[in-house]
């Protein structure tokens, strides 16, 4: 790997993903916003060997340009990233306390507004129709009308399957539509005066977002909640797309927008319990779980997955200066510090 002068590793990438995956499209966002050199390849039944010997197949996925090996999670892309190109175009802000936060939104939106998009995709008669066929477009273009047919139906039948196994199920349906809208109306009131979460250019917490959002615009019933309640909210989304024009700098502390204090109230109020309450069962080696969030009953199958994503939590809560930590108790609140120590 050749070493340019402002010390960034030179070569383009390969990203190879999908667009029905929000994970994709974050990766493909924070690499325009990074100005990284990338070639897009959308994943379909005639290149899967690209992937092969990869465990698990997941996408988005991205191959080095020196040495061509593949990387999965889009988490851990966007800090290996940090790592390869420590420039002045980094999405982690530069205050510790900042940075914990930011990181505990990007983990509340991949692993919890997820399910908002996971829900409205699967749960209407139109917003089913529509995913099912386009996902087959872009999965086998070649397809026969009969083919496209037969796969739609597959993969729908796959996808409703797993519903009540990610918590997609009628009971818990009130909460996530709840939240759905709480957090369009929190950026909807503050994008257009403050830009971002945390400064006037985009963090992780900003991508995190905008991959489960961007996707919840696309299929029919979120895309006219978000144009009815929320059009700024819509027009952020298109906006962050493609930030590699914004040049701009972090909020100081004390200075945070309220959509982002709410925001960080939301994760520690509705999604550190969720997280909580899958690992105490986990480790009770139980199946399933329930939890009040929000005042509201929620129940679904345990994941292991998201254990890993509470202890990397704590570790990185641990590890703050106690300056640093000060700053996020008083905005987590009882609840959060409770969870995270």
């Amino acid at each position: 790997m050749n070493i340019n002068m402002s010390g960034q590793a030179e070569g383009r990438y390969t990203l190879i993903g999908g667009n029905a995956s929000p994970y994709s499209l974050k990766m493909r966002a924070h690499m325009h916003y990074r100005r990284l050199p990338y070639n897009w390849i959308l994943r379909t039944v005639e290149n899967d060997h690209l992937l092969e010997g990869l465990r698990p197949v997941l996408v988005p996925v991205l191959k080095l340009p020196e040495d061509g090996s593949l990387h999965l999670d889009s988490t851990k892309l966007i800090y290996l990233l940090e790592e390869r190109h420590p420039d002045d175009r980094s999405v982690i802000p530069v205050d510790s306390a900042h940075a914990f936060l930011a990181h505990l939104v990007e983990d509340m939106a991949d692993e919890w507004v997820t399910k908002m998009m996971f829900h409205y995709r699967w749960a209407y008669d139109a917003d089913i129709h529509y995913a099912a066929r386009w996902i087959a477009d872009d999965r086998s273009p070649g397809d026969t009308e009969e083919q496209r047919e037969k796969f739609a139906q597959f993969f729908t039948d796959r996808q409703i399957g797993r519903m009540p196994l990610v918590g997609c199920t009628p009971e818990n349906a009130p909460i996530i539509e709840a939240g759905f809208h709480h957090i369009l109306a929190l950026l909807h009131a503050d994008v257009g005066q403050y830009k971002y979460l945390f400064g006037t250019r985009p963090s992780i917490a900003d991508f995190g977002l905008y991959g489960q959002l961007r996707t919840l615009s696309i299929d029919p019933t979120p895309m006219s909640i978000m144009r009815d309640e929320a059009q700024r909210a819509e027009s952020w989304l298109r906006q962050l797309d493609d930030a590699s024009g914004i040049e701009g700098d972090w909020f100081a502390v004390g200075e945070l927008p309220p959509m982002t204090k709410a925001l960080i109230t939301y994760s520690a109020e509705v999604y550190l319990p969720f997280l909580a309450a899958n690992a105490a069962a986990i480790e009770k080696g139980k199946e399933t779980f329930s939890v009040e969030l929000d005042g509201k009953p929620y129940s679904q199958g345990v994941f292991k997955y998201q254990v890993k994503c509470l202890d990397e939590l704590k570790a990185r809560y641990k590890a703050l200066p106690e300056e640093a930590k000060s700053v996020v108790d008083d905005l987590i609140g009882e609840a959060g510090i409770k969870i995270l120590s």
